[in-house]
């Protein structure tokens, strides 16, 4: 391929990939890395059309996970959407989740409902809202009330941990660790696990976007969930 710098234009090599069928294309990119995918989409338009059709994510649905193709719909609040969603949910569950060697789809459909939640919403609801909605989720699939507090527990932790360092993520934080404590049955409480890992990100992650108020307004709070305080979160 050349690159012809007087108008701007991409040669002979270029007009060749141009004559490749789209369904060709697709087989090659799903056999690309997943890393690689969005720079594939960089180079030609015709290629990012490819990635925000269903054909492609069809494909690449019963190519890295052909057991998907013959799992049936869930009832429940959280969606299975299009392939290109369940794509995702699935390889949040590969590769972020360790469930004895086992995809299980649904964690990650939570997975990235509670993210989006988090990080895409100006608003969230409150966590005890967002924390019921993944629990209702689970026993409506058939886990156990046990099964499905450890499972909101470590899709918790697992979002807490990959939140993108922003303003945004510090404010929903704050909002997180201000919250007033209401009561809700087993297993609808959050787990002490998650309380403590939004203290934990907020006085070492986020400390220097605290100011002299907004410090002593969260140790306050931490002050009344946990005892003793880490010596790491004393001192402004």
């Amino acid at each position: 391929m050349t690159n012809n710098k007087e108008n701007g234009t991409l040669t002979s090599g270029d007009s060749s990939f141009g004559k490749i069928p789209d369904h060709l294309l697709i087989e090659i990119f799903i056999r690309v890395p997943v890393s690689e995918w969005v720079r594939i989409c960089c180079v030609r338009k015709q290629w990012a059309n490819l990635f925000r059709g269903e054909c492609l994510w069809q494909a690449a649905l019963s190519t890295t996970f052909p057991l998907a193709t013959k799992a049936k719909s869930w009832p429940g609040p959280i969606p299975r959407g299009l392939s290109k969603r369940r794509f995702a949910a699935l390889y949040v569950s590969q590769h972020i989740f360790a469930l004895d060697g086992e995809i299980d789809e649904i964690v990650g459909h939570t997975y990235l409902f509670l993210k989006e939640q988090l990080e895409l919403s100006s608003m969230p609801p409150p966590s005890g809202i967002l924390h019921g909605t993944i629990i209702d989720q689970f026993i409506a699939c058939g886990k156990s009330r046990d099964m499905a507090h450890e499972l909101a527990s470590q899709i918790w932790l697992a979002v807490l941990n990959n939140l993108e360092e922003t303003e945004h993520t510090f404010q929903i934080l704050k909002r997180l660790a201000q919250e007033g404590d209401v009561f809700l049955p087993y297993p609808y409480s959050r787990s002490i696990k998650v309380q403590w890992k939004v203290f934990e990100k907020l006085f070492t992650d986020f400390r220097d976007c605290l100011n002299h108020v907004d410090y002593y307004d969260v140790l306050a709070c931490a002050k009344n969930k946990f005892q003793p305080i880490p010596s790491a979160w004393l001192g402004h």
